[in-house]
């Protein structure tokens, strides 16, 4: 399979409960991320992390996938 570069936006709504484990996920599938920025938005509550990445469909389904099924975060990707 082919891999394709894309972004994934994270937004995590509760810090203290979900930062651990998107780190834990974003981790596991560190092979594949070319780039990584977080901004804290403190005035709305929010985090935000933008991530650059060259993966496969699948590979980016998983990440995807997983940090989605995680309490208080919201993923969406594009790929080019």
């Amino acid at each position: 399979m082919q891999k394709r570069i894309g972004i994934i936006g994270i937004i995590i709504k509760d810090r203290d409960r979900a930062a651990a484990k998107v780190n834990a996920v974003l981790s596991e599938h560190g092979d594949m991320v070319l780039g990584r920025m977080g901004l804290p938005f403190r005035d709305r509550g929010v985090n935000i992390i933008g991530l650059i990445f060259e993966a496969t469909t699948d590979e980016v389904g998983a990440l995807a996938g997983k940090l989605g099924m995680l309490d208080g975060v919201q993923v969406k990707s594009l790929l080019v």
